[in-house]
């Protein structure tokens, strides 16, 4: 599988569908603002962490597969599942990249410079989601 842009998937997406993503994810952040008020921002900030755009878009993604598959006269709904967890397993494997990320800034803001902090997290990120994303390709080749 190729990584690539497939931009006519914009056209796919209706006005209201980039609304719904917005309004969750703006949930989604306020919630996690209340609960960094009430228990701290180091708590609060991993549940900032949670991708706030993935419920929404996970349901976008079911949808609009189901949708194709019907246009053509078929039943989608597999089809659509089995889109959305692809969009689940690349989500996870994201994650990892993320807390790559916020451990190592974690450790390193209180004892360097921010910026060298950041860029230190920027390239852990960068390392570990490409790792996750190579073995994944190396192991689904296996079977």
């Amino acid at each position: 599988m190729t990584i690539k842009i497939d931009p006519s998937g914009l056209k796919q997406t209706k006005w209201h569908e980039y609304a719904l993503r917005f309004a969750i994810g703006g949930v989604i952040t306020v919630i996690a603002g209340m609960i960094a008020r009430k228990w701290g921002p180091g708590i609060g900030g991993l549940f900032l962490a949670f991708p706030a755009i993935f419920p929404a878009s996970a349901t976008l993604i079911e949808k609009h597969e189901r949708q194709k598959k019907q246009e053509k006269g078929l039943h989608g709904e597999e089809r659509g599942t089995d889109a959305a967890a692809i969009d689940a397993l690349g989500a996870a494997m994201g994650s990892l990249g993320l807390m790559a990320f916020g451990g190592i800034c974690w450790w390193l803001i209180p004892r360097y410079p921010a910026p060298l902090a950041l860029g230190a997290g920027s390239v852990a990120w960068l390392l570990v989601s490409f790792s996750v994303w190579t073995i994944r390709q190396r192991r689904r080749r296996l079977f």
